[in-house]
Protein backbone atom coordinates (compact mmCIF):
# COMPACT_ATOMS: atom_id res chain seq x y z
CA UNK A 1 0.00 0.00 0.00
CA UNK A 2 2.68 2.49 1.03
CA UNK A 3 4.87 1.53 -1.91
CA UNK A 4 1.93 2.06 -4.23
CA UNK A 5 1.43 5.58 -2.82
CA UNK A 6 5.16 6.21 -3.09
CA UNK A 7 5.18 5.32 -6.77
CA UNK A 8 1.97 7.20 -7.46
CA UNK A 9 3.36 10.41 -5.97
CA UNK A 10 6.58 9.85 -7.88
CA UNK A 11 4.64 9.59 -11.15
CA UNK A 12 2.96 12.94 -10.41
CA UNK A 13 6.25 14.75 -9.73
CA UNK A 14 8.75 13.06 -12.06
CA UNK A 15 9.63 14.96 -15.24
CA UNK A 16 8.06 13.86 -18.52
CA UNK A 17 10.14 12.21 -21.22
CA UNK A 18 12.06 14.15 -23.85
CA UNK A 19 12.85 17.34 -21.96
CA UNK A 20 15.71 19.42 -23.33
CA UNK A 21 18.76 20.06 -21.10
CA UNK A 22 17.79 23.71 -20.66
CA UNK A 23 14.40 22.64 -19.32
CA UNK A 24 15.91 20.54 -16.54
CA UNK A 25 18.73 22.97 -15.68
CA UNK A 26 16.86 24.74 -12.82
CA UNK A 27 16.00 21.39 -11.22
CA UNK A 28 19.57 20.18 -11.73
CA UNK A 29 20.87 23.32 -10.00
CA UNK A 30 18.60 22.62 -7.04
CA UNK A 31 19.43 18.92 -6.94
CA UNK A 32 23.21 19.19 -7.19
CA UNK A 33 24.42 22.70 -6.34
CA UNK A 34 22.35 23.87 -3.37
CA UNK A 35 24.11 21.37 -1.10
CA UNK A 36 27.25 23.53 -1.37
CA UNK A 37 25.46 26.18 0.71
CA UNK A 38 26.11 23.93 3.70
CA UNK A 39 29.95 24.19 3.76
CA UNK A 40 29.67 27.84 2.72
CA UNK A 41 27.35 28.66 5.62
CA UNK A 42 29.43 26.79 8.20
CA UNK A 43 32.68 28.32 6.96
CA UNK A 44 31.14 31.81 7.02
CA UNK A 45 29.87 31.32 10.56
CA UNK A 46 33.26 30.13 11.75
CA UNK A 47 35.25 32.88 10.07
CA UNK A 48 32.84 35.58 11.22
CA UNK A 49 33.91 34.79 14.76
CA UNK A 50 31.94 34.79 17.99
CA UNK A 51 31.22 31.97 20.38
CA UNK A 52 27.57 31.57 19.39
CA UNK A 53 28.32 31.35 15.68
CA UNK A 54 31.12 28.86 16.08
CA UNK A 55 29.28 26.63 18.52
CA UNK A 56 26.24 26.68 16.21
CA UNK A 57 28.46 25.62 13.31
CA UNK A 58 29.94 22.83 15.43
CA UNK A 59 26.49 21.55 16.45
CA UNK A 60 25.46 21.64 12.79
CA UNK A 61 28.51 19.53 11.92
CA UNK A 62 27.57 17.07 14.67
CA UNK A 63 24.00 16.91 13.38
CA UNK A 64 25.30 16.27 9.85
CA UNK A 65 27.54 13.42 10.96
CA UNK A 66 24.78 11.83 13.02
CA UNK A 67 22.25 12.24 10.21
CA UNK A 68 24.56 10.64 7.67
CA UNK A 69 25.40 7.83 10.08
CA UNK A 70 21.70 7.04 10.59
CA UNK A 71 21.09 7.36 6.84
CA UNK A 72 23.87 4.91 6.01
CA UNK A 73 22.68 2.52 8.71
CA UNK A 74 19.17 2.52 7.27
CA UNK A 75 20.51 1.98 3.76
CA UNK A 76 22.65 -0.95 4.87
CA UNK A 77 19.83 -2.63 6.78
CA UNK A 78 17.07 -1.98 4.26
CA UNK A 79 18.00 -1.52 0.62
CA UNK A 80 15.44 0.40 -1.42
CA UNK A 81 16.18 0.77 -5.14
CA UNK A 82 16.05 4.11 -6.89
CA UNK A 83 13.34 4.72 -9.50
CA UNK A 84 15.68 4.19 -12.45
CA UNK A 85 16.76 0.87 -10.92
CA UNK A 86 13.10 -0.16 -10.87
CA UNK A 87 12.71 0.95 -14.50
CA UNK A 88 10.21 3.59 -13.41
CA UNK A 89 9.85 7.15 -14.63
CA UNK A 90 12.41 9.27 -16.46
CA UNK A 91 15.96 9.80 -15.22
CA UNK A 92 17.73 13.08 -15.95
CA UNK A 93 20.53 12.87 -13.38
CA UNK A 94 23.47 10.48 -13.36
CA UNK A 95 23.60 8.67 -10.02
CA UNK A 96 25.20 5.54 -8.60
CA UNK A 97 22.73 2.66 -8.09
CA UNK A 98 22.77 2.70 -4.29
CA UNK A 99 19.89 2.69 -1.81
CA UNK A 100 17.52 5.60 -2.27
CA UNK A 101 16.10 5.82 1.26
CA UNK A 102 16.63 8.31 2.78
CA UNK A 103 18.05 11.13 0.63
CA UNK A 104 21.48 12.20 1.88
CA UNK A 105 21.11 15.68 0.36
CA UNK A 106 17.86 16.41 2.16
CA UNK A 107 19.11 14.79 5.36
CA UNK A 108 22.10 17.14 5.43
CA UNK A 109 20.12 20.26 4.53
CA UNK A 110 17.49 19.50 7.17
CA UNK A 111 20.00 18.59 9.89
CA UNK A 112 22.19 21.64 9.34
CA UNK A 113 19.29 23.99 8.72
CA UNK A 114 17.41 22.97 11.85
CA UNK A 115 20.55 22.91 14.00
CA UNK A 116 21.39 26.47 12.94
CA UNK A 117 17.79 27.65 13.23
CA UNK A 118 17.62 26.43 16.84
CA UNK A 119 20.76 28.37 17.81
CA UNK A 120 20.75 31.77 19.50
CA UNK A 121 22.89 33.63 16.96
CA UNK A 122 21.06 35.83 14.47
CA UNK A 123 23.35 34.98 11.56
CA UNK A 124 23.12 31.25 12.27
CA UNK A 125 19.33 31.42 12.42
CA UNK A 126 19.20 33.21 9.07
CA UNK A 127 21.38 30.57 7.45
CA UNK A 128 19.26 27.88 9.08
CA UNK A 129 16.05 29.38 7.73
CA UNK A 130 17.49 29.54 4.23
CA UNK A 131 18.61 25.91 4.32
CA UNK A 132 15.28 24.71 5.71
CA UNK A 133 13.49 26.49 2.87
CA UNK A 134 15.80 24.88 0.33
CA UNK A 135 15.55 21.32 1.71
CA UNK A 136 12.08 20.47 0.31
CA UNK A 137 12.91 22.22 -2.96
CA UNK A 138 15.99 20.04 -3.34
CA UNK A 139 13.85 17.03 -2.50
CA UNK A 140 11.33 17.97 -5.18
CA UNK A 141 14.12 18.43 -7.73
CA UNK A 142 15.60 15.01 -7.04
CA UNK A 143 12.20 13.38 -7.51
CA UNK A 144 11.61 15.44 -10.66
CA UNK A 145 14.94 14.27 -12.08
CA UNK A 146 14.19 10.63 -11.29
CA UNK A 147 16.73 9.67 -8.60
CA UNK A 148 14.44 9.61 -5.53
CA UNK A 149 10.95 8.63 -4.48
CA UNK A 150 8.82 11.01 -2.37
CA UNK A 151 9.15 8.79 0.71
CA UNK A 152 12.94 9.11 0.41
CA UNK A 153 12.52 12.84 0.94
CA UNK A 154 10.04 12.52 3.80
CA UNK A 155 12.32 9.98 5.47
CA UNK A 156 15.31 12.30 5.06
CA UNK A 157 13.42 15.17 6.69
CA UNK A 158 12.67 12.86 9.61
CA UNK A 159 16.27 11.69 9.93
CA UNK A 160 17.63 15.23 9.65
CA UNK A 161 15.18 16.47 12.28
CA UNK A 162 16.16 13.68 14.65
CA UNK A 163 19.86 14.45 14.16
CA UNK A 164 19.40 18.17 14.78
CA UNK A 165 17.36 17.57 17.93
CA UNK A 166 19.96 15.08 19.19
CA UNK A 167 22.71 17.65 18.60
CA UNK A 168 20.71 20.18 20.63
CA UNK A 169 20.51 18.11 23.83
CA UNK A 170 22.37 19.33 26.89
CA UNK A 171 25.09 16.69 26.63
CA UNK A 172 25.63 17.34 22.92
CA UNK A 173 25.77 21.10 23.50
CA UNK A 174 28.43 20.70 26.22
CA UNK A 175 30.46 18.36 24.05
CA UNK A 176 30.25 20.65 21.01
CA UNK A 177 31.23 23.64 23.17
CA UNK A 178 34.31 21.74 24.38
CA UNK A 179 35.23 20.67 20.84
CA UNK A 180 34.74 24.25 19.61
CA UNK A 181 37.24 25.49 22.20
CA UNK A 182 39.83 22.93 21.11
CA UNK A 183 39.31 23.63 17.41
CA UNK A 184 39.54 27.38 18.06
CA UNK A 185 42.93 26.87 19.74
CA UNK A 186 44.18 24.90 16.74
CA UNK A 187 42.70 27.44 14.33
CA UNK A 188 44.43 30.34 16.10
CA UNK A 189 47.79 28.57 15.99
CA UNK A 190 47.49 27.62 12.33
CA UNK A 191 46.15 31.02 11.25
CA UNK A 192 48.26 33.12 13.59
CA UNK A 193 49.74 35.30 10.85
CA UNK A 194 46.46 36.13 9.00
CA UNK A 195 44.80 36.79 12.38
CA UNK A 196 47.65 39.06 13.51
CA UNK A 197 47.38 41.03 10.26
CA UNK A 198 43.64 41.43 10.68
CA UNK A 199 42.72 39.28 7.69
CA UNK A 200 40.82 36.79 9.84
CA UNK A 201 38.96 37.05 13.12
CA UNK A 202 40.39 35.29 16.15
Amino acid sequence: MLEHINRLWFAWINAPAGLRPAAVLPATALAEWVIYLVPCSLTWLWLSGGTRNRQAAMRACAATLLGLLVSQLIGSLWFHPRPFMDGIGHDYLVHVPDSSFPSDHVTILTAVGLALWMSTGTAARRWGTALLVMAPLVGWARIFLGVHYPFDILGAIGVGTFAALAADTMGARLLCAWITTKVEQLYRRMMAIPIARGWLRA
